[in-house]
């Protein structure tokens, strides 16, 4: 094969769905263990820094919408009001604390974990 050959042949590169659902992983696994630290919850802003350094310490790349790609995940993932009983998703926004608080309920990641949840 010339280096001409090697020039021309495209690059095989993973679908970008499948990077998107591993990144999102990794940032979900993240994000239950800066909340898990916490059993009371943490402010948002102390779970981004948390989210920040638990990152750069394991050499990731910090990417300019990362903080929106946190939230999002949360969101996704926060348990809806009224919560109903077969709702498994893993965060909560505890009713008797001040503020933008994020919380993991324990009983609920337990069930989450368990789940096709984390396949993704």
């Amino acid at each position: 094969m010339s280096e001409s050959d090697v020039f021309e042949q495209p690059v095989r590169r993973a679908p970008r769905t499948r990077v998107r659902a591993l990144y999102d992983r990794a940032l979900l696994l993240d994000l239950i263990a800066v909340l898990e630290e916490s059993p009371g919850g943490k402010r948002r802003w102390s779970v981004m820094r948390a989210m920040r350094t638990r990152r750069a310490r394991s050499g990731h790349e910090i990417t300019p919408k990362f903080e929106d790609e946190i939230e999002r995940l949360f969101r996704e993932f926060c348990a809806a009001e009224p919560q109903r009983e077969d709702d498994t998703r893993p965060f909560v926004r505890p009713k008797d604390k001040a503020g933008e608080v994020w919380a993991v309920d324990g009983t609920r990641l337990r069930a989450f974990l368990q789940s096709e949840h984390l396949s993704m």
